[in-house]
């Protein structure tokens, strides 16, 4: 039997020795668990972080800084909100929104993961922590989508630097849910750089060629390409689409924050012209081809 976790412990009541600075001062939220933090590997036995879990944390807990007032504006309608964390991976995200916003109010927060593993220690972890309202599924987007574990209406799904297609993936199964938000920060993403390099003719068409003539323009083009592109396939599914940093550049070199929110469908006047820029992109830069990976679920 796995050793029982002790109830989250607030920044309050673990804090640093009188006399010596605190060195988690100004990263954690207010009443932010540091057991939880230890449990995740993200905070030492001692209370300590090295540079990189000192990014991840920060990463996280402002990243719920956007995802608090959408949770409140759901409770406000009187919902009890049903978060999905698609490609949740050891589930960082999951457990900090958890433990942020869902210990003593309404609703649950899922993690959807293909490695069984981590499905598994999360559902260790999440059991031990008493967080009842937590859950976790193991499989792709197309097995999420009906599986019975898993709460009909899904009303927010976030993806946290989910890798390469992993970001598509979500933004997959949040349309097949008809979810109300998405928040996604997309990771590396080789895809689109690997269609650009098979045709090679098509860089010397056009002037326009010149933007992923060489490789690593073509590296960088193909990433900043295939977000442009999920922003008018969110666009062209009814979505409100707003684009920003995550974090500072110091912190992460993956900072593009994609807020969806979804206000009408895809036969709307709007989502019907980012249909149409969509498929215009597509056809200008040789990539037709993709036309049923990026248009919204049953739209080609």
């Amino acid at each position: 039997m796995p050793k029982a976790a002790q109830p989250p412990q607030t920044q309050k009541n673990a804090t640093a020795v009188r006399g010596k600075p605190d060195p988690l001062a100004g990263l954690l939220r207010t009443g932010q668990s540091v057991s939880l933090l230890k449990h995740l590997h993200i905070l030492t036995a001692d209370g300590t972080l090295n540079q990189d879990t000192r990014r991840k944390l920060k990463q996280v807990n402002h990243l719920l800084q956007f995802i608090e007032p959408l949770i409140a504006s759901l409770r406000a309608a009187g919902t009890a909100p049903c978060v999905v964390d698609h490609g949740a991976g050891k589930s960082y995200l999951g457990f900090l929104l958890y433990d942020a916003l869902f210990q003593s109010q309404a609703g649950a927060v899922w993690g959807i993961e293909n490695r069984a593993e981590l499905v598994q220690s999360s559902l260790v972890l999440a059991q031990n922590l008493g967080f009842e309202r937590m859950g976790f599924v193991h499989g792709d987007t197309a097995q999420a989508l009906t599986h019975l574990d898993l709460p009909a209406q899904v009303h927010l799904v976030t993806a946290l630097h989910a890798c390469n297609t992993a970001t598509d993936d979500a933004i997959a199964f949040g349309l097949g849910k008809a979810a109300q938000y998405m928040v996604l920060v997309p990771c590396c993403q080789a895809e689109l750089a690997g269609f650009l390099r098979q045709n090679p003719a098509a860089a010397k068409t056009s002037a326009l060629g010149e933007l992923w003539r060489r490789p690593l323009h073509t590296r960088e083009f193909g990433s900043q390409l295939t977000n442009v592109l999920r922003c008018l396939q969110l666009e062209a599914a009814g979505y409100d689409v707003t684009v920003t940093e995550l974090v500072g550049w110091e912190h992460s070199m993956k900072n593009e924050l994609i807020l969806a929110k979804k206000t009408g469908d895809a036969r709307s006047k709007t989502a019907l012209a980012a249909r149409a820029k969509l498929l215009a992109v597509l056809d200008e830069l040789h990539l037709n081809g993709l036309q049923s990976r990026f248009l919204p679920l049953g739209a080609v």
